[in-house]
């Protein structure tokens, strides 16, 4: 789970060298073993696999993952072609019609906007099957603050898009390491929360706006058919 393979690899060593993550390993270590787990143990880090640090754009921070058989692959509201449409990233399709005018995709793969340097964490990177928030209190929560932070040192600037009360949380850690990144948040797109204001926060073309005016390539959010 730690092998990352970039520039991701020197900047989270030390993380992982802490007592903390040694529990959350052994943690991870009985539950996968007792239960179902997603995602797969050899995709939890794909988020990091597929943006290098010095990549990162746009930070879309999510809770955890999907906990439904085949959906979360390590990169947050994404799923794989195929996996039917889950409801929060159905509604993230709409508002990215409503906002862009993008076509509605059949395919809920999102590695088109990784590989533009959009980072796609969650707050907690495993969960049990059927069991939202399962692994929330055993360690990952303090990862990602760690993630947050280094990314808020970082001289180059970083959108941070925070969609729901966990990820809002981090908001504090991004102020206090940087004010000259962007900080977009929203409620969360689930069904229970997206009519409370996540419809109508257009966070697709306030990024590129925001990218623009620092002179950096915007993201294509629109998907294919297949999500490409």
């Amino acid at each position: 789970m730690k092998i990352v393979n970039n520039d991701w690899e020197a900047i989270l060593a030390p993380e992982f060298g802490k007592p903390y993550f040694s529990e959350l390993e052994k943690f991870l270590e009985e539950q996968y073993s007792a239960a179902t787990v997603y995602p797969p143990k050899e995709e939890v880090m794909s988020a990091f696999r597929t943006v290098a640090f010095n990549d990162v754009k746009v930070v879309i921070l999510g809770q955890d993952p999907y906990h439904g058989p085949g959906q979360a692959h390590g990169m947050s509201f994404s799923v794989k072609e195929g996996v039917p449409l889950p409801p929060s990233l159905r509604n993230i399709f709409k508002e990215l019609e409503q906002d862009l005018g993008c076509p509605l995709p059949n395919s809920g793969f999102l590695m088109k906007w990784a590989k533009q340097g959009v980072f796609l964490l969650n707050t907690v990177l495993t969960v049990r099957q059927g069991e939202a928030n399962s692994h929330k209190g055993q360690g990952w929560e303090q990862f990602t603050d760690s993630v947050i932070e280094k990314l808020a040192k970082r001289p180059e600037p970083v959108i941070f898009v925070l969609w729901g009360k966990p990820a809002q949380t981090k908001r504090t850690i991004i102020e206090k390491n940087g004010n000259h990144h962007f900080i977009l948040q929203a409620p969360h797109p689930s069904p229970l929360s997206a009519h409370r204001g996540f419809f109508g926060s257009k966070p697709f073309s306030k990024i590129n706006d925001k990218l623009r005016e620092w002179g950096h390539k915007q993201i294509e959010w629109c998907l294919d058919e297949s999500g490409r």
